[in-house]
């Protein structure tokens, strides 16, 4: 398993256990092949958090946004 920048890791011990688990994968893929930082959307609805890797953002960077 690859380990997690320390931009990531900070970044997770700052959430809730929820919010970990919905992007925690994302992050380990984007560990995995370091080319892509990742896009958090906080959406309003029963859908919470999503995360996806996104090819305009630095890997090891973490850029919130609202849908």
């Amino acid at each position: 398993m690859h380990k997690l920048p320390a931009s990531y890791q900070n970044y997770l011990d700052a959430q809730t256990q929820h919010v970990v688990d919905a992007i925690r994968p994302v992050l380990l893929q984007s560990a995995a092949d370091q080319r892509h930082g990742v896009r958090i959307i906080f959406n309003t609805g029963s859908t919470g958090h999503q995360a996806h890797l996104d090819d305009s953002i630095p890997y090891g960077e973490i850029i919130e946004d609202i849908d």
